[in-house]
């Protein structure tokens, strides 16, 4: 399918298109508004820190409350609407997996992360003022080490996989019951998966077999991590791309319908209908009102 969205890489944000850098962080006061579009994909991680102020950021239809004493994370290819940043106090991190994982061999330590990478995630945490203060003396590390003209990308690694285990470990004291380890890595494998095939609108039974488990134990894992079945999340990730679709290209209904391989536009609009409560073609009408009239 061909890609509807700006595709931007950590290079377009620091102004230099170009350039292949797999880590940056700046603070909101120093940064030069980055010449992207307000729409857009990246094909890196970012971690928004707010000291004070408040913004709105969306993702993929879903709009935060951004707030003091916050992180708010952007996965790779969901869909980011740039919000104003110029009033905040605070910063960002930009990182590709390509730089949390060198060195490291076992991709599984990113997947362990519960919230990087999981639509069902809540990519906006607020911490207490105790947790906060840690999580900002970890980012002020990382900040004056990638400021010296002697930088060591291994110790910048090494902060930022410690800034990450300290937010998972707030996460996980939270949790009545954290999730278990064995589960997540397996939910994102299955993820990484759908993300790869939902347009042919495979069964569960398809993923279950690429990752060499039943289909029962695939629901039963999937169901532990977001509450859904596997056959919910997989219409879901295809109603997203229908939203999108019908949002960021001129595509009429049928079209959308048949890019998704629905072949029946009234059983796609009956989908789509439950998933969204409301028609494909009224959803296009509002959304294009909201984002073609700017």
């Amino acid at each position: 399918m061909k890609e509807v969205f700006p595709f931007y890489s950590i290079g377009h944000f620091i102004n230099q298109p170009r350039s292949q850098a797999e880590f940056a962080i700046m603070q909101f006061d120093q940064m030069e508004e980055p010449d992207v579009d307000d729409v857009h994909k990246h094909s890196f991680y970012e971690i928004l820190w707010t000291e004070k102020g408040e913004s709105k950021q969306t993702i993929d239809y879903k709009e935060y409350e951004v707030t003091p004493n916050s992180l708010f994370f952007i996965s790779p290819n969901q869909v980011h609407e740039f919000e104003e940043w110029k009033s905040l106090q605070g910063g960002t991190i930009l990182f590709t997996e390509g730089f949390f994982l060198q060195n490291h061999y076992n991709k599984d330590k990113l997947f362990e992360l519960s919230f990087l990478d999981n639509f069902y995630a809540n990519p906006c945490m607020k911490f207490s003022s105790k947790d906060f203060g840690e999580l900002r003396q970890t980012i002020d590390s990382i900040s004056k080490e990638h400021k010296r003209k002697d930088r060591d990308q291994t110790i910048i690694q090494a902060f930022l996989h410690i800034l990450l285990a300290q937010v998972q470990r707030c996460i996980d004291k939270e949790m009545a019951k954290p999730v278990s380890k064995n589960y997540l890595i397996l939910y994102k494998q299955f993820k990484t998966l759908l993300d790869a095939h939902f347009v042919q609108n495979h069964m569960p039974a398809f993923y279950a077999k690429h990752l060499h488990i039943t289909p029962h134990h695939l629901n039963l894992v999937v169901k532990n991590i977001t509450g859904k079945t596997a056959s919910e999340i997989i219409r879901s990730r295809s109603m997203l791309e229908a939203k999108r679709l019908l949002t960021f290209t001129d595509f009429s209904v049928s079209e959308v319908a048949a890019e998704l391989h629905y072949f029946d536009s009234s059983y796609f609009a009956k989908i789509f209908k439950a998933e969204t409560k409301t028609t494909p073609a009224a959803f296009k009408k509002e959304m294009s009102e909201r984002y073609r009239t700017r």
